[in-house]
């Protein structure tokens, strides 16, 4: 491949990719060619999965790089998103297999939506069955340009041995853990390289006039003319390079580098997409913040413009260090440069996503926002007196992780992406705060209403010694069409009742409807004063409140109270195989279909509307993404109360 051999700005790659496509062992591998080996696990399995976003720093025939190991869980989508905003370039992470290739949808979605320059790596080349043609095909109908197939693998009979890059029409021969050793195209091989190679021409031709009239007069293109082409048509997005390897064994990894060297925009290209204006003072975007121990809040940073030095004033703030990972373990660096994506130290109060400079307050720049929650989990201290404690840390929490979201109201709930996203938040608060917690189901918000109106009498008659207590009032309780909520209304006449007490029973009535007679609060109905008395020693506000509160404890019970439970607008999104689950997935939990319609700006998606009860909600997600591959959302909204028949 040419280049230039003149050392380059920083530049940065995101790796992304589903779970288990072998992304962080390809993040590893590629660190391990630039020569800054990260220390693993004896055993690969014991590595753990990866939740968080990971730096990696190194170089690379000289450039200096930035590596981002995104997670791969959907549960976790937040984070590679975030990592996307900052990122120069995109390697998708997939596996050569067809069934598979529906996992990279969203990954695809968002990467041509935030216009990030992307390219794909098909990992585990190794396990090849096949041709790579049924992959590449699934692959294509999600992704919005053309995919490009680089390099085709070698088979020795069941065996991937090596590969043909089509550019430069040069065969390599794996070898575990070194570089690929140059080797001749197999003979039989020749005729398909032709033709993959036709069809790499035909597709860069599509974007490039001179390209195409060599086409046409069948004169064939240089090898320098195509990698010009590609690294062109790939930065504006035209076409999708495919590469394959096995980071495993760092079969392709070498190759995958110097693709990126060459084919990666420099800081001043990825700033100009992000419509920020060259030259002033550093400006830097915020997109992961980590509380780290000793070495206290750490804030991921792009240097989008600029060069920041240690101790210079961001956002008011003066910065308390710049870091660099190597080999994994956390370096202080004196300054970082355009391009750079570095740790930054003690920028108390700033958020993830903000945008700082040195020179004021700069206009902020796009950042992603999270995903609604779908799943929720209440947590308790085991030790009452840590009630404080957890407090602070899920404030740090919901910093490091704005897809973490928390709600108090009557008891501590956590809502995140799923089962997986908040057991990771509950194992994140006893390893690094030491709070043991115990989990359970949330409450669900259930109301009472009542069906038929009453009469109640309530009387409050005492004698103390002293000034006794005495109020009497007669209250109408009826029900309400649903949605209009609590109304007292005053009808007495003749002064039974003195206008200055009215506004207590009022009071009280709305009181008295905070728990009804099954322990919930009580909706949707109205309560009328039309009759009392009082005594013009011994009534006071207390005495009426009393006396009403009575008599709406007595009348609630005996006007057909009925239990109602809230039910949500539910739409879930899935590719459209699984459609029909979906529905049924939903009609199980007493969902009332309302229809599904294809997904707006998803090919091959659907979203099915229903309406169903909250209770019914806990558990979906995670049947859902059990029962398609990983790949099913929903979005819900509340919708009205109706009255429960599922036991309680």
């Amino acid at each position: 491949m040419s280049g230039t051999t003149k050392v380059r700005s920083p530049r940065s790659v995101a790796l992304v990719g589903p779970y288990s496509s072998g992304k962080s062992t390809l993040f590893e591998a590629l660190l391990d060619a630039a020569g800054a080996p990260l220390k693993r696990p004896a055993d690969p399995r014991n590595r753990p999965m990866t939740t968080e976003i990971r730096l990696g720093h190194c170089s690379y025939l000289g450039d200096p790089w930035t590596i981002l190991d995104c997670p791969g869980s959907i549960e976790f989508a937040f984070q590679a998103c975030s990592a996307l905003t900052v990122a120069d370039i995109a390697v998708v992470v997939c596996e050569p297999s067809p069934a598979k290739a529906a996992m990279v949808a969203p990954l695809l979605k968002t990467l041509k939506d935030q216009g990030v320059p992307h390219m794909v790596f098909i990992n585990k080349i190794d396990t090849l069955e096949d041709g790579l043609a049924d992959t590449l095909a699934a692959l294509q109908a999600f992704a919005a340009s053309p995919l490009v197939l680089r390099q085709m693998p070698i088979f020795d009979g069941p065996t991937v041995t090596g590969y043909v890059d089509l550019m430069s029409e040069r065969a390599y021969r794996y070898r575990k853990g070194q570089a690929s050793e140059l080797m001749q195209i197999p003979p039989a091989m020749l005729a398909e390289e032709q033709a993959a190679l036709g069809r790499l021409v035909e597709t860069l031709a599509d974007h490039d006039d001179v390209l195409l009239e060599k086409v046409l007069e069948d004169i064939k293109p240089t090898p320098e003319e195509l990698y010009r082409d590609m690294r062109k048509d790939l930065v504006d997005g035209s076409v999708i390079e495919v590469l394959v390897g096995a980071a495993e064994h760092a079969n392709g990894v070498r190759r995958l580098w110097k693709a990126l060297r060459h084919d990666t925009p420099d800081p001043a290209q990825a700033a100009e997409r992000r419509s920020i204006i060259p030259g002033g003072a550093p400006r830097v975007q915020v997109f992961k913040t980590v509380y780290a121990g000793h070495t206290g809040k750490l804030s991921y940073a792009r240097i989008w413009s600029g060069t920041l030095t240690d101790g210079a004033q961001l956002g008011g703030t003066r910065l308390g260090g710049i870091y660099r990972y190597i080999g994994g373990d956390l370096t202080k660096v004196p300054s970082a440069q355009q391009g750079d994506v570095v740790a930054l130290g003690r920028l108390d109060g700033v958020r993830t996503g903000a945008t700082l400079s040195s020179g004021g307050q700069p206009e902020q720049l796009p950042f992603p926002e999270a995903s609604p929650p779908v799943f929720a989990m209440a947590i308790a201290t085991t030790d009452r007196k840590d009630d404080v404690k957890l407090s602070g840390a899920l404030h740090k929490l919901a910093e490091e992780d704005p897809s973490l979201f928390i709600t108090q109201d009557g008891e501590t709930v956590l809502h995140g992406q799923g089962e997986m996203h908040l057991q990771t938040t509950v194992e994140h608060l006893l390893r690094d705060y030491g709070l043991k917690l115990t989990t359970h189901k949330p409450a669900v918000a259930y109301k009472e209403t009542i069906r038929r109106p009453v009469q109640e009498h309530g009387r409050l008659k005492r004698q103390t010694g002293g000034h006794g207590q005495f109020a009497d009032v007669k209250i109408d309780i009826a029900p309400r069409a649903r949605g209009e909520g609590f109304l007292f209304v005053d009808k007495v006449v003749g002064g039974a009742v003195p206008r200055n007490f009215i506004p207590s029973v009022g009071e009280a009535a709305e009181e008295a409807t905070r728990k009804g007679p099954f322990g919930y609060p009580v909706v949707d109905v109205s309560v009328t004063l039309v009759d009392g008395g009082f005594h013009s020693v011994d009534s006071s506000d207390m005495a009426f409140k009393t006396a009403t509160q009575i008599a709406m404890k007595e009348g609630l019970a005996k006007a057909d109270p009925v239990l109602l439970e809230p039910v949500d607008h539910v739409t879930i999104s899935v590719p459209n195989d699984y459609t029909a689950r979906a529905q049924r997935l939903l009609t199980g939990r007493r969902g009332q279909i309302l229809g599904f319609a294809e997904r707006q700006d998803w090919p091959g998606w659907d979203d099915v509307a229903a309406l169903v009860p909250e209770a019914e909600l806990h558990d979906l997600i995670i049947e859902l993404r059990s029962q398609t591959m990983g790949l099913g959302t929903y979005r819900r909204k509340f919708d009205h109360l109706a009255e429960t028949r599922a036991a309680l």
